[in-house]
């Protein structure tokens, strides 16, 4: 079936995705490629995993990217007595106007910081997925509607280990990409060393709500050629095949992979998906959802290195010279 170009200014949204890097750099030294995650959750109306060290500069990076984009912004503190309520929010009789009113929860915000989000007991996690998937929450049977973008980042801190809660498979997920944020290269710690030392107010400049509302969806006219989608698929097999593999990637987790591809693809100026871009994300989007065998833990294999390995046998599809965007 032959393809049709369908307009897309690629320039005009990588210049876009630079000018809000550009603005995060100012406030956050390093961690471009979190930004361009970032970027991509909020083309693709997805969700972000971050994975980290306390004091590593989440929560900053995070309301630094809210401020520049222009969104509303919520950060809830994860807890053990942490309730649904907290999160969604409940209704309070207000004696002034002798009736129930509605008070509505951090969730109604565009961009929701879910702090250490593995130490909440699983009756709230249950409404944070609600909110995640539906883009809904449920307050005593009455249904509310999220705004538009609604994006939740949440972060974790991998080396705590009590008063914590594994988080299910299901609600994993429903996360676009897993990243880990690691110690900055010295030269970028002592320029964030110095930035503090002068104690300087930094003002960042936002491109306007128009932009960013033209960047929601874009990677659906963002084409993908057919032998890339069968690529794909046997990323997805190899992982349900491996030996190594207890639980192999979910039709989600393709379906993830599709849109992370388009997006990547979007951010670097291309309105096509190459192989290169899969490969680049696939780590991102695979590795939270793998679920390793005992004996590839006892072997001290990690996801990465499995996933590295599946990327590795799986053969690469050539793509036609002068690839089209789709309708």
């Amino acid at each position: 079936m032959k393809k049709t170009k369908q307009s897309i200014d690629v320039k005009g949204v990588q210049q876009s995705c630079e000018l809000i890097k550009a603005e995060v750099g100012k406030v956050v030294v390093g961690y471009e490629h979190v930004v361009d995650d970032l970027l991509s959750c909020l083309i693709t109306q997805s969700h972000l995993f971050m994975l980290g060290v306390p004091g590593i500069a989440k929560t900053t990076l995070a309301k630094t990217f809210s401020i520049v984009t222009g969104l509303s912004w919520g950060r809830v503190q994860f807890t053990q007595d942490l309730l649904p309520s907290d999160i969604i929010g409940h209704y309070y009789y207000d004696q002034q106007k002798n009736t129930f009113q509605i008070r509505k929860g951090p969730v109604f915000n565009e961009i929701v910081l879910a702090d250490e989000i593995n130490r909440a007991p699983p009756k709230t996690q249950s409404a944070l997925m609600e909110a995640m998937q539906e883009r809904q929450v449920t307050i005593e049977g009455t249904t509310f509607p999220l705004p538009t973008p609604f994006l939740v980042i949440a972060t974790k801190n991998p080396i705590e280990t009590e008063g914590v809660y594994p988080l299910p498979e299901a609600q994993l997920d429903r996360f676009l990409f897993c990243v880990s944020m690691d110690y900055l290269e010295p030269k970028q710690e002592l320029e964030m060393l110095k930035r503090k030392s002068e104690n300087n107010t930094v003002q960042v400049t936002s491109p306007g709500r128009h932009v960013i509302s033209s960047l929601i969806g874009m990677h659906q006219k963002v084409y993908i050629e057919e032998s890339v989608l069968s690529y794909i698929l046997d990323i997805l097999a190899e992982t349900r095949q491996s030996e190594k593999i207890v639980l192999g990637a979910s039709p989600r987790a393709g379906e993830h992979l599709v849109y992370a591809s388009k997006a990547y693809a979007l951010i670097h100026g291309r309105d096509y998906v190459i192989p290169d871009d899969v490969k680049c994300v696939a780590g991102k989007v695979l590795g939270h959802r793998l679920m390793l065998s005992a004996e590839a833990e006892l072997e001290g294999l990690s996801t990465a290195k499995i996933i590295d390995d599946v990327l590795q046998s799986v053969k690469i599809p050539k793509l036609l010279e002068s690839p089209l965007v789709a309708e």
